[in-house]
């Protein structure tokens, strides 16, 4: 942190933030990026559906952007921001002091809060050491790279069959394991029948690995059905801590009835309704992916600076007329 006080202090270094730096250095304004280290995507080995950057690794993508925006001027430091709270006074006094776990503490005249989100995964041995390789959520991201493999679907809620469903797109040999989601209805059984999945009763207990690859789940009853991919539901957390700090509290997201994680809420732009804060990327809209990410975080460090122009043309009128 080379200075005390900067025009714009970024919360978190992914896609979203980096991009509103990048947006905000080009706009010659002063910008402080302070990084805990933990993108979302650390477990998968490439980025996908980013035009021009198809199937970069996910640590090469951050940091090519650390470089572009650094180039235009944008500091970046690794750390973890604790909370952070608006300063007293009006005008130019006004602003917020960000504070870290480890004490420092840096004024900014305005905030852009780009924490992400933290799946929480469904308790069942072996799942969290297979994240992001085997084990899978989102057929956009990884659909391709497992195509026309035996395709598992671990059910742990009403969302299962259609997730299934999804994933037959990429796979005929798709299973749905029941575990513990609810039993489909008799509609439901005859779009998997017709659509040519097939339904396995039984809580899964574990993963089979061999040779660090994920073969197949193991069922309380100690039947192994061999796979090579898993399909989990995974809760999508907001890393909303800072903006609570704020007095920002998240809501629930639902999807077909069913609460899939929680967001704090912005406008188009990525204001959140704390004057002076925005929000951009996964900690806003939980199933963005990478590059809408960096689109939200574009926008919203678009706004920020036009939202400082406003307030530096005020400050210059009222010295003028001084």
């Amino acid at each position: 942190m080379e200075q005390q006080r900067y025009d714009v202090v970024i919360v978190g270094g992914g896609a979203a933030g980096l991009s509103g730096a990048l947006a905000l250095a080009r706009a010659r304004r002063s910008v402080l990026v302070i990084d805990a280290g933990e993108p979302r995507n650390a477990p998968a080995s490439h980025v996908h559906n980013y035009l021009g950057r198809e199937s970069t690794p996910p640590g090469e993508l951050l940091a090519i952007g650390r470089g572009e925006a650094a180039g235009y001027g944008a500091e970046i430091v690794e750390g973890r921001v604790a909370s952070a709270q608006r300063l007293p006074g009006n005008g130019e006094e006004r602003g917020f002091r960000v504070v870290t776990e480890d004490g420092r503490s840096v004024e900014a005249r305005r905030l852009l809060v780009t924490t992400g989100l933290v799946d929480e995964l469904p308790p069942v041995p072996g799942l969290a050491e297979r994240w992001g390789r085997e084990v899978l959520h989102c057929p956009y991201c990884h659909g391709h790279e497992v195509a026309d493999r035996p395709i598992g679907v671990l059910a742990t809620g009403p969302l299962a069959v259609h997730q299934a469903l999804m994933w037959r797109q990429w796979s005929d040999d798709v299973t749905l394991f029941l575990h513990t989601g609810p039993e489909p209805t008799e509609e439901e059984y005859e779009q998997l029948a017709a659509r040519g999945v097939a339904v396995v009763d039984g809580e899964v207990t574990g993963l089979e690995v061999a040779d660090d690859r994920f073969t197949g789940v193991t069922l309380a009853s100690g039947r192994v059905v061999p796979r090579e991919a898993l399909v989990v539901q995974a809760r999508f957390t907001a890393r909303s801590a800072v903006l609570e700090s704020l007095g920002l509290e998240p809501v629930a997201q639902e999807m077909g009835g069913t609460v899939i994680g929680s967001y704090i809420p912005t406008d188009p732009t990525g204001a959140t309704t704390v004057p002076g804060v925005w929000a951009a990327g996964n900690v806003t809209r939980l199933t963005e992916q990478v590059i809408g990410a960096a689109a939200a975080g574009l926008m919203a460090g678009g706004a920020v600076n036009g939202d400082l122009i406003t307030e530096d043309t005020r400050l210059a009128v009222a010295a003028r007329r001084a």
